[in-house]
């Protein structure tokens, strides 16, 4: 067999494995079985102020960088207030992976401040949440590396642009890889964890980058 036609079968083999988290854009949610997650909200006091922060810190995020990012395409306002777009994008950038280290503490904070569920605790869940922990971790990282700092921080906005489209891994196997490789490693750190807290927060992420992807996708 070929070397192309063995890339071939590697890249249908990732996506069939990987389709099920492709935005989510393959689920017919009016057919989802809710009672699970109904069992999992039996364990979680939305009550607590922790994971009412943690909840405001999820949404919050893609929406500040979403809005600042579309205020700087119209108006190019911080361009010119650092006197470079590369400077404002680093700016910005910054400001993201600050935001989003304090939403991965405030989810932790709220994980440890409720209790686990002993139905999660078991060896598989546990390896699981590790399996997940790989994959989300080598999602972000190798987007990362394809995209460069300006490519995942909204270069786009700032007038930054790519030579060409990187379709190369992860992008030929998953769309918005850095999005679904983060909620992969909030899913992962909630099984190793065994807490139903992070499961539903989790669940925030997803919807929150679900959205942010629409709104990414009408840019003006």
């Amino acid at each position: 067999m070929s070397d192309a036609a063995a890339d071939t079968e590697e890249n249908a083999a990732a996506r069939a494995l990987l389709d099920c988290c492709g935005g989510l854009n393959n689920l017919d949610y009016s057919k989802v079985d809710m009672s699970p997650m109904e069992d999992v909200l039996k364990h979680v006091d939305v009550r607590d102020s922790r994971f009412c922060v943690a909840v405001i810190a999820i949404i919050f995020n893609p929406l500040f960088w979403n809005l600042v990012a579309r205020w700087e395409h119209r108006t190019r306002r911080l361009s010119r207030l650092f006197g470079s777009p590369y400077l404002a994008c680093y700016s910005l950038g910054f400001l993201i992976i600050l935001l989003n280290v304090y939403r991965s503490h405030s989810m932790t904070v709220a994980m440890k401040a409720q209790a686990r569920w002993e139905a999660m605790e078991r060896t598989e869940i546990f390896y699981t949440g590790v399996a997940l922990l790989v994959l989300g971790t080598l999602l972000v990282v190798s987007s990362f590396l394809a995209l460069g700092f300006t490519g995942t921080f909204l270069g786009d906005y700032f007038g930054i642009l790519m030579e060409e489209k990187v379709t190369g891994f992860p992008f030929n196997i998953i769309e918005n890889p850095m999005y679904w490789g983060s909620t992969a490693n909030y899913l992962g750190l909630a099984l190793i964890g065994a807490s139903p807290v992070g499961l539903v927060l989790t669940a925030v992420v997803a919807v929150s980058y679900k959205v942010a992807i629409g709104f990414e996708g009408k840019k003006q």
